[in-house]
Formats: C-alpha cells, structure tokens, sequence
C-alpha cells in the first residue's frame, strides 16, 4: 500500500572561495536547518525512532513518545492538504467511496503516507503483520474498531478457534475520533493490531509503520470477516462480557468493493540526508 517515491536531487550552486563566501555558505545552511519543513523534521524523526528496527521490534518508549508528540502537533497545511481537494468528495452514491493513498517516504524500517477518505469511505478490517504503526487524524471525524488476538491463557488451554476455523479476537477500541484526538498506535501483539475505519466526514489519517509492508518478506495485509461472540459460543467468556469478544475470518482477498487510488504527494520536499 506504498508508491517508491523519489525525491529531485538538487543541484549545488557554485560559490565564492573566499573566507567570507565560505562564512556566508556555513550561514546559510544553519538558516536551512533552523527553517527545515515540519514533515522534514517528521521524516528525520522516524530516520531515528526506527533506525535498526525490523519485523516484530518495538522502538523504545521514549522514541513512542517521541514520535507520537510529534505527529499530535501536526496539521493538514503540513502536508499540503485541504479538505476542499478532490480526494475527500464522492457523487456516486451507490457504491462505497474510493479512499486515497499518497505516499510521502518509504523506507526499509519504515514508511509515511496518508489516506484521505471521503465520507462514508471504509478501510476494511486489516492486520499490521509485526508492525508498530502511529496513526495521526488530520482532520475530520472517523469511527475506529480494532481487535487484539485472544491468547489461550486469557480463556483456558483449549482452543480459541471455532469449529468453522474462526479465532477469537477481543475488542481494543469501538469509538469516534477528531482532529483534536492523540495519535494512537498499535503494536505487533496489541493495541488493536486489526482495525477498521469508516470515515463519518471527510478526513485525512497520516500513518507511520515500522516496518512497512512487504509481501516479499511476508508481511502482506490480511483481510478479515468479523462476526459476533454469539455466532459460535465456546462457553468460556463471563456473563455480559460477549460484547467485548468477536470471531475473526481471514478473507483470500481484499474485499471487492474496497478500493484504494494512489496520488503523488506536491507538499514540503522530504530530503533523505
């Protein structure tokens, strides 16, 4: 769910080789960094947070914090986006709306991008397959459902699939979220690894994940139907806690009417240094 992208190298100018042209130089690029973009100094920051991650591999707290702070204090004019903009409108009423992914970086350890959502668009129910992903809304209102994978020690030491081949998954979060929320994050084994999002405005969610996807190296997005506790009850859940538990289906595929459009991404410049 990425596009390699490619940053235009730019070409050094030729200076003067006096002291003073070089004092003026070593100015200039100390004025650069000073004002360097928001989403160059988010790009950087995840350069550091991820540095020496991989599948499975959580950065420490501190980079979590980090990075999470980070993203909290950004806004759609960082990455030149407007609701007004193409992306978030939608006519055809008879179908789900297609949702937008423009790719800003991609890394080895990790990725950036945003999916812009018009409302009433739907991201199905996905997993993040080893990965620890920071997700920022930008603007907008959307509705969130994730799941975490049971462990049979949370039940008992039988088994935590059904007769049909589901496997019980409990609910990390079911609620509304806007632009004033914090980021949340999900990691390899909780915070609600599976999610679904349906857009209730049009909105923009800003995603970091480390690593990123990459089915080469088996780490594809997996589909999944969700159906209620009740539709094959394994008699181990306490009384009214049915609510909080689902059964969880892998799909082969992604569902047919799920449809993702890619767009170049025209905002601040990111360097690779």
């Amino acid at each position: 769910m990425w596009v390699d992208g490619k940053v235009e190298e730019r070409k050094e100018a030729a200076g003067l080789t006096t002291e003073k042209g070089k004092a003026s130089s070593r100015k200039n690029k100390g004025r650069q960094k000073k004002t360097a973009s928001v989403v160059q100094r988010l790009f950087d920051t995840c350069k550091e947070v991820f540095a020496g991650g991989g599948p499975g591999i959580v950065p420490s707290q501190e980079d979590v914090s980090r990075l999470s702070l980070f993203l909290d204090s950004m806004k759609p004019e960082d990455v030149d986006l407007d609701p007004a903009l193409p992306y978030f409108s939608h006519s055809n009423s008879e179908r789900l709306p297609p949702i937008t992914y423009i790719h800003l970086k991609h890394k080895e350890n990790f990725s950036i991008g945003i999916f812009c959502l018009p409302q009433s668009a739907v991201i199905p129910l996905h997993d993040h397959p080893g990965m620890t992903v920071f997700s920022k809304l930008l603007f907008g209102s959307i509705h969130i459902k994730s799941y975490d994978w049971v462990d049979t020690a949370q039940i008992s030491n039988e088994t935590i699939r059904s007769r049909e081949g589901e496997r019980l998954a409990k609910v990390k979060t079911d609620d509304v979220f806007n632009d004033t929320c914090k980021t949340s994050i999900l990691y390899p084994e909780s915070g609600g690894n599976m999610h679904c999002f349906t857009a209730l405005t049009p909105c923009a969610v800003l995603d970091v994940l480390g690593p990123p996807y990459s089915p080469s190296e088996g780490r594809d997005s997996t589909y999944f139907d969700d159906f209620p506790y009740s539709s094959f009850p394994i008699g181990h859940i306490m009384p009214g806690e049915e609510g909080k538990y689902a059964w969880l289906k892998a799909r082969p595929e992604k569902p047919e009417d799920f449809t993702l459009d890619v767009a170049e991404y025209n905002g601040p410049k990111i360097l690779d240094k």
